[in-house]
């Protein structure tokens, strides 16, 4: 077997390859998320989220009930 991948089963080594592997995807993961017009307008409009009022959703949800119960008869 080469000796460069005899470097790579050693437990100490592997661990510092690990490491270097999840940072540059957790960096690219973010690069990704936060580079965009599109994608970063849609990302400050999901701050509002817990701000907004439930009712538009209870009423939506009810008037699915009504609609379904009224099909049933």
């Amino acid at each position: 077997m080469p000796e460069w991948l005899l470097w790579f089963t050693r437990f100490e080594n592997s661990k510092i390859l690990a490491l270097l592997l999840f940072f540059f995807t957790f960096c690219g993961i973010l690069i990704y998320v936060f580079t965009g017009k599109a994608r970063s307008r849609r990302l400050e409009s999901y701050k509002y989220i817990p701000l907004q009022d439930d009712d538009d959703d209870s009423d939506a949800a009810r008037g699915e009930v009504e609609h379904d119960e009224r099909n049933e008869s």
